[in-house]
């Protein structure tokens, strides 16, 4: 348990753990296997031996408390269900999608978005999400937030393909515009 429950301390934990299980492992010296999986041990060394003291306590509450459940920990391995801009290979099987998913995004990219649809940028794949209030809040992190709805159904129809984190987060490649709906369109 993090002392005093400091949800600051939670915060400041939980974003060294994303930068480090989905960008950056090499930083503090560790290697993600092709699962992007690593030791716990190996984990917390690292962290320590770079100024960044992480008890085992504090890592499983940040792993239980994580509001997005970002983390699995699995016999003695820690890694980030989803995210990643270093190659992974999360071994989701494909899953059919509900008929509509959300994303969510600022009106400064909405120009690019109706030319060339959702794309994963700088990750493995588009994130979505399956209610509107998701959507709303990943996108409320850069700004005022605008929700697309993805009609999901026809693109599975259409032969693209899906995957189910275990913390509920749809990934697919792309998303073609013609697949998407914009607030205030018909």
């Amino acid at each position: 348990m993090i002392e005093g429950n400091d949800e600051r301390r939670t915060v400041k934990v939980s974003k060294y753990l994303s930068k480090h299980l989905r960008h950056q492992p090499e930083k503090i010296g560790l290697t993600l296997d092709e699962g992007g999986w690593v030791e716990i041990d190996a984990l917390l060394a690292a962290a320590a031996s770079h100024g960044f003291r992480i008890t085992r306590d504090e890592l499983d509450h940040v792993v239980v408390r994580n509001d997005k459940k970002r983390f699995a920990i699995e016999g003695g391995r820690i890694r980030a269900h989803q995210g990643h801009s270093i190659e992974v290979e999360l071994g989701l099987p494909p899953a059919p999608p509900p008929a509509y998913l959300y994303h969510g995004t600022v009106p400064r990219h909405l120009d690019g978005i109706h030319a060339e649809g959702l794309r994963p940028m700088n990750r493995h794949d588009v994130h979505l999400s399956t209610d509107h209030g998701t959507a709303t809040r990943v996108g409320a992190r850069r700004g005022r937030p605008v929700v697309l709805t993805v009609d999901a159904g026809a693109m599975h129809r259409d032969g693209h393909v899906f995957h189910v984190t275990a913390n509920g987060v749809w990934l697919t490649r792309t998303v073609p515009p013609r697949y998407l709906r914009f607030p205030g369109a018909r």
